[in-house]
C-alpha cells in the first residue's frame, strides 16, 4: 500500500518520509562522530607521522592554496577585514551619543567573544573543511578507502580520526593570528584612520581585555575546529556519485559547517557568558 501511494503521489511521500530521513542520518553521523572519536588514540599510536602532515598541511596549503599562505593567510586577513568593520561601526554608533571614546571596550569586547570566533569559523569551513570533503570523497569515488580496508589498514583512524586531531591542533595557532589580526584592525581604524588618541583606545581596551575571556575564546575556537572537521570528514567519508557526488557532498559540508559554527558561538556564549553577558561597564 505504501508503495502505491509512493508511486502515485512522490512529492507527499517524500514530506511524509522526511522526519525519518533526518533521524536515520543523524543517527549515522552521530555513529560515525562517536567512532571517529575513539579512534584518535589509534591514530595517535599509529599514524603520527600523518597526523604531522595534516597539521603542517591545514597551517599552510597545499597547491595553489600553498602559494597565497595558506589558511593562516586567509583566516588572518578575514579576521582583519571583521575587525576593521567593527571599528568602523562601533566608532560612528558610539560616536552618536557621544561616547566614542570607547571604541576600544567595543573592540575588547565584541572581537573576543563574537566577531573573532566566527569569523575563523567561517574560514576553517571555507578552506580546510572544504578541503578534507573534497580529498576523502575523491578518495570514496576512486575506491582507495576500500582499498586501505583490504590492506587492513583502519580507514577511519587513518583517515578521519587523524584530520581531526590536526584540526584541533592546527586551530590554536590560527586562531591566535585571528584574534591578533582583529586587534591589530580595530585599533589602527580607530586611532590612524578616525584620529582617536591612542592611549584613551588602549586605556579602555586594556580595561575590558579580560584573560578570561580570550581563554574561553579560545576554547569555543577549538571546539569549532572540531566540529567543523568533524561534519566535512563525515560527508566526505560518505561521497558517493562519482565526481558530481564529491561536489554536492561538499556543498552541504558547507552549508552544515556553517550552520554549526553560529550554533556553537550561541550555545558556548550562553554557557559562559549567560543572558545578561556577565558585564559591568560601571560601578
Amino acid at each position: 500500500m505504501t508503495d502505491v501511494l509512493a508511486t502515485r503521489y512522490p512529492r507527499a511521500a517524500r514530506r511524509v518520509g522526511a522526519p525519518e530521513r533526518f533521524l536515520k542520518n543523524l543517527g549515522r553521523q552521530a555513529v560515525f562522530y562517536r567512532d571517529a572519536v575513539r579512534q584518535i588514540p589509534h591514530a595517535l599510536r599509529y599514524y603520527a607521522t600523518a597526523v604531522l602532515q595534516l597539521i603542517a598541511e591545514i597551517g599552510m596549503g597545499t597547491g595553489a592554496l600553498a602559494i597565497i599562505g595558506g589558511t593562516v593567510v586567509i583566516v588572518g586577513f578575514m579576521t582583519f577585514s571583521a575587525g576593521t568593520l567593527l571599528a568602523i561601526q562601533g566608532f560612528a554608533s558610539l560616536g552618536d551619543i557621544g561616547v566614542e571614546a570607547l571604541t576600544g571596550f567595543f573592540a575588547a569586547f565584541i572581537n573576543v567573544r563574537i566577531a573573532a570566533p566566527v569569523t575563523a569559523g567561517i574560514a576553517l569551513a571555507a578552506t580546510i573543511g572544504a578541503g578534507a570533503t573534497a580529498q576523502l570523497g575523491a578518495m570514496r569515488i576512486s575506491e582507495e578507502i576500500d582499498a586501505l580496508e583490504v590492506m587492513a589498514i583502519n580507514s577511519m583512524s587513518y583517515l578521519v580520526s587523524t584530520r581531526l586531531i590536526g584540526g584541533v591542533i592546527a586551530i590554536i595557532p590560527l586562531y591566535s593570528v585571528a584574534v591578533l589580526m582583529s586587534f591589530l584592525a580595530s585599533r589602527f581604524y580607530t586611532i590612524f584612520i578616525n584620529g582617536q588618541s591612542a592611549g584613551v583606545y588602549d586605556h579602555y581596551f586594556s580595561t575590558f581585555l579580560r584573560p578570561s575571556d580570550l581563554v574561553w575564546s579560545f576554547a569555543q575556537a577549538i571546539l569549532m575546529g572540531l566540529v567543523v572537521m568533524g561534519i566535512h570528514c563525515y560527508h566526505g567519508y560518505n561521497a558517493a556519485g562519482g565526481p558530481a557526488g564529491v561536489g554536492v557532498a561538499v556543498g552541504r559540508a558547507v552549508r552544515s559547517s556553517l550552520i554549526a559554527v553560529v550554533i556553537v558561538c550561541l550555545l558556548v556564549s550562553l554557557a559562559i557568558y549567560g543572558t545578561s553577558g556577565n558585564l559591568n561597564l560601571a560601578g
